[in-house]
């Protein structure tokens, strides 16, 4: 491991998967030269309150800062902030970005994260937003007033969010997504079917079973938007839409490289994707050993912990990466967790708490085996219960038995 502290690091993207993973170096006795690349000129920052404290304008600018500056000079990084990679030479290990800038490491860690999807032609509208950085954030807060009408597009995790955040706000929302109930994908019917009663009773008008098929607004490139048409031929009126049908992983200025890009950098059980070349966060698509096939997790939990593991085995003190997947999410007051997967079919049973109340933990079988639990409102009994599905995962991987 001592040969590994002195070399040096290159990180492209400082957000958190970036940060996370240059702050783990260090802690674990990295003392080489350390850079980290990003395209934003902000330095790094937190991104899920971007759909709901900060967007509701709880939260400044300085309660999203992932670090305060004097963290961020104690780390002894170079932050080049506001380039943007473009090329990868994977044999020398160097990146070139958007300005001629050329670096080179010994080792470099890809955490450029994901770009959000857009309809078809989104852009020519004023008032059609995504939401991804803290300029989305700010660009949609602006419209975000009283008595206001905003349809959000796609009703899965980000689009639920900002949904009740607005209606917080005093908005008229309107939730459309191709599930019948907002995070269908996610929570299985049973807490698809809590999601949907909760944004009911806020005052939402859920639109299901629905896609959109264009947008419409004033006329001229910039024109303002003014409503969705939906594939039923429905307008829905709107004086701001956003955008939430999912995100890419961001490769593009990989392809080329020689690394293999299949949704996501593909990387072996330890988030290699070629010798001395690794992927961490949003971008990295992984060889899970407990669930026995790849998987890319969008996350700001598996952003940190996949950022340990990452910098373990840069510094040559690794071991394969085996988390069991999981998401939350705020609305209403409510926290709601995820811990591995319902998957369509799944026997859902709830084992602590009443629904009625407001307050339960579910678990999903699939053949008889643990596949997921789902908590609603109580995450002391959810992480209770989300060990039975760790020791299940554990136990398949016949190195760690």
């Amino acid at each position: 491991m001592t040969n590994h502290l002195g070399q040096d690091v290159l990180v492209v993207g400082a957000s958190a998967a970036g940060l996370s993973t240059a702050e783990a170096l260090r802690r674990g006795g990295h003392r080489g030269r350390l850079t980290l690349i990003d395209a934003e000129l902000h330095p790094p920052y937190d991104r899920p309150p971007l759909s709901k404290q900060f967007l509701s304008g709880a939260w400044n600018d300085a309660r999203i800062a992932l670090r305060p500056p004097e963290a961020l000079s104690e780390l002894d990084a170079d932050f080049v902030l506001g380039e943007r990679a473009t090329h990868l030479d994977v044999a020398q290990r160097r990146v070139k970005t958007n300005t001629g800038r050329v670096v080179s490491a010994d080792s470099v860690v890809i955490a450029t994260g994901v770009r959000p999807r857009r309809l078809a032609g989104q852009e020519a509208f004023t008032g059609a937003h995504v939401l991804r950085s803290v300029d989305d954030a700010r660009r949609l807060r602006a419209g975000l007033r009283p008595g206001r009408r905003l349809v959000v597009v796609g009703n899965g995790v980000l689009g639920s969010e900002v949904a009740a955040t607005a209606r917080g706000l005093g908005l008229s929302v309107s939730l459309v997504g191709s599930a019948e109930q907002p995070m269908g994908g996610q929570l299985g019917d049973l807490g698809a079917s809590e999601l949907a009663a909760v944004h009911r009773a806020a005052g939402v008008n859920l639109v299901g079973g629905h896609h959109v098929r264009s947008l419409i607004g004033e006329s001229g490139r910039g024109g303002r938007v003014t409503g969705v048409v939906l594939d039923s031929g429905e307008v829905l009126p709107a004086d701001e839409v956003i955008v939430a049908i999912g995100s890419e992983p961001a490769t593009d200025w990989l392809i080329g490289s020689g690394l293999e890009l299949d949704d996501g950098v593909l990387c072996d059980s330890r988030c290699r994707a070629a010798d001395g070349v690794w992927a961490v966060g949003d971008v990295a698509r992984w060889e899970h050993l407990g669930l026995g096939g790849t998987i890319r997790l969008e996350n700001r939990t598996n952003a940190t912990e996949q950022a340990i593991a990452v910098a373990r085995d840069v510094l040559g003190d690794g071991e394969p990466y085996l988390p069991v997947p999981f998401f939350w999410t705020d609305q209403y007051g409510v926290k709601i967790q995820m811990y591995g997967a319902i998957p369509p079919g799944a026997r859902t049973e709830v084992v602590d708490g009443d629904p009625a109340d407001g307050r339960f933990v579910a678990l999903a079988h699939d053949d008889d085996r643990l596949v997921g639990v789902l908590g609603w409102g109580i995450p002391k009994q959810t992480r209770v219960r989300r060990q039975e599905l760790a020791e299940q995962m554990a136990a398949s991987v016949p190195a760690l038995r």
